[in-house]
């Protein structure tokens, strides 16, 4: 793949002003693409769209939170009118509450169901609405929806953020279904990372000792890598390379998968 495979590409990322989301801007914007950061999180998101464009990058930020159908509109507008189209949804932001499915909060599950399920959804909408022929950007696109190997394995702790982000596979499938049925010329997939210490994936390790599952964070991190054939935990690059090449010409041909990067630990 071209180290500019993505040029004169125009991507909205959410979640993006950290982890994940921060490292697959920064990709795609190093492989050409320019890129809007999309977050709840206004300073640190201004921040890293602020250090995308030190390399000369066309980004900006907009504030969204990905529940609001109204901000996801604002959202989609500010992208085309910023970056001048919309042809790439990098479906980042999510959220995880630890807890085991004796001890879970109705208040805890309602929520993740909000951002991970509804929030995914409401961003396939108003993607397909701008990039579709006839929309404000028109040309086309591809959207990647960030999912999780807990939709591919039984790991204890996580029981709605495991069904949440399953049901963000099967929206990926069924979304890529009406795009091609409907001729709106975009692609639709998802990617299962893995286990990443991020402040997400520490916060899961530090949840795992206070419910007992382990003994010690060292402990709860070593049964993942146990569980991993490649023997390591994920890093963001891992991620943030494999959705630049879903949004790329590279996968011109792929629509409507999973794509794990796990290490092997979904298998």
């Amino acid at each position: 793949m071209s180290a500019k495979s993505l040029e004169g590409r125009k991507a909205l990322v959410t979640g993006g002003a950290r982890g994940i989301g921060a490292a697959i801007a920064q990709a795609l914007a190093r492989s050409g693409a320019a890129v809007m950061i999309g977050d709840i999180l206004e300073s640190v998101g201004k921040d890293t769209a602020g250090e995308i464009a030190k390399a000369g990058v066309k980004t900006g930020f907009v504030k969204l939170d990905v529940t609001d159908d109204a901000q996801w509109e604002r959202a989609a507008a500010a992208t085309i009118e910023t970056l001048g189209g919309y042809d790439i949804l990098i479906n980042n932001a999510g959220i995880e509450i630890t807890s085991l499915v004796s001890e879970i909060k109705a208040e805890d599950a309602r929520r993740m169901c909000d951002v991970n399920i509804v929030g995914t959804v409401l961003g396939m909408k108003h993607a397909f609405r701008a990039m579709r022929p006839g929309g404000a950007a028109g040309k086309g696109g591809a959207i990647v929806n960030i999912a999780s190997v807990a939709a591919t394995i039984a790991f204890p702790s996580i029981a709605v953020y495991s069904g949440t982000k399953s049901a963000v596979d099967r929206m990926t499938r069924v979304a890529a279904m009406e795009a091609g049925k409907l001729g709106y010329g975009v692609r639709v997939n998802c990617i299962y990372p893995g286990l990443i210490p991020t402040d997400m994936g520490l916060q899961l390790a530090n949840d795992i000792v206070k419910i007992g599952l382990a003994p010690d964070v060292n402990a709860a991190v070593g049964s993942v890598v146990e569980q991993t054939p490649l023997g390591k935990l994920a890093e963001v690059s891992d991620i943030a390379d494999a959705a630049v090449f879903l949004c790329s010409n590279d996968a011109r041909f792929i629509t409507g998968i999973g794509l794990p990067v796990d290490g092997g630990m979904g298998m």
